[in-house]
């Protein structure tokens, strides 16, 4: 019978840190040490990528590259870049293990899925320095993965699909027909479907979502059910093959595509 074998999780927004705010606030104040304000939907909008590539893309946007002109009289260049990376870096580290706790659903759903020999792989957008910060503060706190990739031992990160294939190596899964990759950003759905495995979005807690467990719990349903219907459009306009409110959805998903697997249905 075939059927998933491996599913990899993506890690802030995803597993830990719900609405994946460690990096948002980290890159604010980068950004404005240099006189610089970008807003949180700016600078969640490329959430999900290697972080250097993640400034770059900030650089890029209309609106921020144009404001470091007026301030500096000239075009951003690439070693503005990697200094703004070493900032963003110092700010990240200094808050970082605070962001830890896992989202509620996450630990349980996972060790019901592993009790059914599934193996539970990661990617991130995150370093490995960074990872070495997140790993122990999260298993402390019950999260632990089987596998965790980096984009900075890799040609590149997100939307390649190179991390997912070094899980498939280090997982030993022979198929990507056997992979589910489950993310919370528009970068995990493309690293996803650029590896050709199955693809899952999750809404709660996501970056895309934006919102703390709070804002969540007091917005009006009408309200909340608006928003969750723009995530869903644009996980599924990026090429989510599925989308989750919560990842307790994902044993039901699991069971839908094992019956597609079995049916000869194609993704």
């Amino acid at each position: 019978m075939k059927k998933i074998e491996c599913i990899i999780m993506d890690w802030a927004g995803t597993a830990v840190d719900y609405g994946c705010f460690a990096p948002v606030a980290a890159f604010l104040k980068a950004f404005k040490e240099i006189g610089i304000t970008i807003s949180m939907e700016q600078a969640r909008r490329p959430m999900g990528m290697a972080k250097i590539d993640h400034i770059r893309e900030l650089f890029k946007m209309d609106g921020i590259g144009d404001a470091f002109e007026k301030v500096y009289d000239r075009q951003w260049t690439e070693d503005d870049v990697i200094a703004m990376n070493k900032k963003f870096e110092g700010y990240l580290f200094a808050s970082l293990a605070d962001y830890t706790d896992p989202i509620p659903g996450v630990i349980e759903t996972l060790q019901n899925l592993r009790s059914q020999g599934l193996k539970i792989g990661s990617t991130t957008g995150y370093t490995q320095a960074m990872m070495d910060v997140v790993l122990p503060n999260a298993a402390a706190k019950g999260y632990k993965t089987d596998n965790c990739v980096t984009p900075d031992r890799l040609p590149a990160g997100r939307p390649y699909p190179y991390m997912i294939y070094q899980n498939m190596i280090d997982l030993d899964i022979p198929s990507v027909d056997y992979i589910l990759k489950y993310g919370d950003t528009i970068a995990d759905i493309k690293e996803g479907r650029n590896a050709k495995v199955w693809t899952v979005g999750v809404i709660l807690g996501s970056n895309e979502m934006g919102l703390t467990e709070k804002e969540v719990a007091d917005m009006p349903d009408q309200e909340l059910e608006t928003r969750k219907a723009e995530v869903r459009k644009r996980m599924l306009d990026a090429g989510a093959h599925f989308v989750v409110d919560t990842i307790k959805e994902l044993p039901s998903v699991i069971d839908t595509i094992n019956k597609k697997l079995n049916n000869n249905n194609s993704k």
